[in-house]
């Protein structure tokens, strides 16, 4: 019996001769995401009288393709839902006959806790605080088995010989390793309170098949397969722990059984790597130059340098690591070699710093179409009903999109073109009705179109120009100002990330930021202009945004489109006007910047961005583009400052904006004056010239 064990294969001999416990209806949380779905479908393969139910909402690390070895098995069932619903939770427990609770169900990666920890709480603690409830109130729980990670104990010192121990204090150091640290409090807590039977485990770095591709060597992986460089955090020397995913399924498996009510048991390895030394192994594997591939980036706020695990105890129970560290990596990489679609687009996970949206995604079936919905005929009967989604009204599920955006601002120009962009890429859209100063008609349009993002381009700039707002103060205000942080607020109730097309128009050249110094505003830098009431309420607003997590601000300047008849177009003004001044400006040339502004939104960028091209332009050196490409006839005469002020209202505002930032993000933007040649004025010339 004992050769057999510690043999590849139990098809014939489970942890079950050896078992203190035997389950018999299993609610598994999150398994269609990695580690759990390995989990599942181990279960259902070597125990086919458990009756096994997923409970999983489809997150964006989810697929229901993790789950098509357990498809055809009569004693699994899936049910689309969250573990926040408390409704859902108890009637899962009450209707199945719920005895044994495997929760895996979390948000995982770590960038992301950074940028979102809100949805890291509500997931990770909330989430287990449901389902504890619900324990507590059904009292027909035997075991509760919390899936926990090594990231709570913090950081291992470089030199200790002796990893963490059950016992070892919990310090975790980002977000999401806090988060999990709560939910074992809790855990605990209902352990010792109420008597649940609970157990937790502590586990290092998974890898294997199935895994999305946000974490690092299925990450590294497909990108060696496109034949993009490797991006390390900070100089790759961070140790890290690797167990394959059947391992870790294995254990799993003997914890199920074996495991003692109350205990914590780690689930671990003490073979160590390097990150740079997966880095190599992995372009090993590929015959690449690790000289030429890997790429050193920004480090993460806080990186662990090292998470080392005592394992002993697990051991005791008769687990061990099976699958040598080059056999896992080999077998990783020929799956998705085999498997290269089996996620879709993943282009926002494959970034140094991904940071994917904290809400469902596309969710995929077992057919590997791909869509918002599981379709499926629920049944009362259970035992025939293994693929099934909560009952709605109508007994039919609604599309929905994996991406869909609100736009505001139909009549304007940025939003108008941001609808031709959405129609072109065939990303569903729908313009909102409300004005932005009406909650409840805000409200109603998020009930109605349940967007994915909101983007926010409407606002008062003035007919024909900004002087207009000098004499309509009253309604800059009320849309500027009231309706902005109005429709920010509304976005943060629902979780939505909110786009919003600001202004660089509140910056001035001065002595920090001379006129042709090359020194330009920084998305930090303290607003210094205020010679329009424009300008003051869009530097107003902007300052009140920064207190919304959810809002990304694209500060844009003096904008310009390849569409030379619209008015609004700086070029077409400039080109019309009598006499012009003559000072470099940044500028947003909207034909290369919009789309980028779609791409922000899928990489759930946030916070404050100088929306233009790099580098500067001048009156006259744009003038001199139009009369070289457009109109040779073309003439033109300069005035002062001085002398502009004369014919105008409000002052007007130039500066020179740093665009590095957004540079960083999208290597490939162009700086303003190739943009102008290549977007603008070629496509024109032949145009004119036809």
């Amino acid at each position: 019996m004992v050769g057999k064990l510690c043999g590849a294969s139990i098809s014939n001999l489970s942890y079950l001769d050896m078992a203190s416990y035997t389950p018999k209806n299993i609610l598994i949380t999150g398994a269609a995401g990695f580690i759990a779905s390995h989990v599942c479908n181990r279960l259902i393969r070597n125990y086919p009288d458990y009756k096994i139910v997923v409970l999983d909402k489809l997150d964006y690390c989810s697929n229901l393709k993790n789950l098509l070895p357990s498809r055809s098995s009569p004693n699994f069932k899936f049910v689309k839902g969250d573990i926040g619903s408390a409704d859902l939770v108890n009637f899962l427990l009450i209707t199945e006959s719920i005895d044994t609770i495997m929760h895996f169900a979390a948000q995982t990666h770590v960038d992301n806790s950074f940028g979102n920890s809100f949805e890291f709480t509500k997931n990770n603690i909330y989430g287990t605080h449901v389902l504890l409830e619900a324990c507590k109130v059904t009292g027909q729980i035997r075991r509760f088995i919390h899936v926990s990670t090594d990231e709570v104990y913090g950081e291992t010192d470089e030199d200790a010989v002796v990893g963490n121990h059950e016992a070892s204090q919990l310090l975790p150091t980002n977000p999401y390793s806090a988060t999990k640290a709560g939910a074992e409090m809790l855990v605990m807590a209902y352990g010792r309170s109420y008597g649940l039977p609970v157990i937790t485990t502590r586990g290092n770095n998974v890898y294997g098949p199935n895994q999305f591709p946000e974490k690092l060597i299925p990450k590294f992986i497909l990108l060696a397969m496109r034949g993009k460089p490797l991006p390390i955090h900070g100089d790759g020397s961070n140790v890290r722990s690797y167990l394959y995913c059947e391992d870790v399924a294995e254990a799993f498996e003997v914890i199920l059984h074996r495991g003692e009510v109350g205990h914590v048991y780690n689930i671990g390895t003490k073979k160590e790597r390097r990150v740079i030394d997966v880095a190599k192994d992995i372009c090993k594997l590929f015959n690449s130059d690790p000289e030429t591939v890997i790429k050193f980036v920004d480090n993460r706020p806080f990186n662990d340098q090292r998470y080392f695990l005592d394992d002993q105890k697990l051991k005791i129970l008769g687990w061990s690591e099976r699958t040598r560290w080059e056999e896992g990596l080999k077998k990783t990489m020929e799956w998705y070699i085999n498997n290269p679609d089996w996620w879709g687009d993943v282009s926002g996970a494959l970034l140094p710093h991904p940071r994917m949206l904290m809400m469902p995604g596309i969710e995929r079936h077992f057919d590997g179409s791909e869509d918002g919905t599981v379709s499926s005929n629920a049944s009362s009967n259970s035992s025939q009903s293994r693929m099934v989604v909560p009952v709605t009204k109508s007994n039919t599920s609604s599309q929905k999109p994996s991406l869909k955006f609100l736009i505001y601002g139909r009549t304007g120009w940025i939003g108008g073109l941001l609808g031709k962009i959405c129609e072109k890429q065939g990303i569903p859209f729908e313009y909102g009705r409300g004005r932005l100063q009406d909650r409840s008609l805000l409200l109603a349009d998020i009930q109605n179109v349940k967007p994915t993002h909101v983007f926010n381009a409407a606002g008062v700039t003035g007919r024909p120009n900004v002087d207009w707002c000098e004499s309509h103060k009253p309604e800059t205000i009320r849309t500027n100002v009231a309706g902005t942080l109005n429709l920010a607020d509304v976005c943060r109730e629902h979780g939505l990330l909110m786009m919003n097309f600001a202004t660089g128009c509140i910056f001035e050249y001065d002595d920090a930021h001379p006129l042709g110094s090359g020194i330009g505003f920084k998305e930090e830098d303290t607003p210094n202009f205020f010679g329009s009431f424009y300008s003051k309420t869009k530097a107003m607003v902007e300052e009140l945004l920064k207190e919304y997590d959810n809002v990304c601000t694209l500060r844009v300047r003096m904008p310009i489109s390849s569409d030379l008849s619209n008015p609004r177009n700086f070029i077409t003004k400039i080109s019309r006007y009598n006499k012009v001044v003559n000072i470099p400006n940044s500028m947003t040339v909207l034909d290369e910047l919009l789309p980028i502004s779609i791409e922000m939104a899928k990489r759930n960028c946030r916070g404050i961005w100088n929306f233009t091209n790099p580098g500067v332009v001048s009156h006259n050196e744009i003038l001199e583009m139009y009369k070289n490409y457009i109109d040779p006839k073309f003439t033109w005469s300069n005035f002062t400052l001085e002398e502009q002020a004369k014919v105008i209202v409000a002052a007007r505002s130039n500066n020179e904006m740093d665009a590095s930032k957004l540079k960083k993000e999208f290597p490939e933007l162009l700086s303003i004056k190739e943009s102008l040649i290549k977007i603008v004025f070629e496509p024109n010339k032949k145009n004119f010239t036809k």
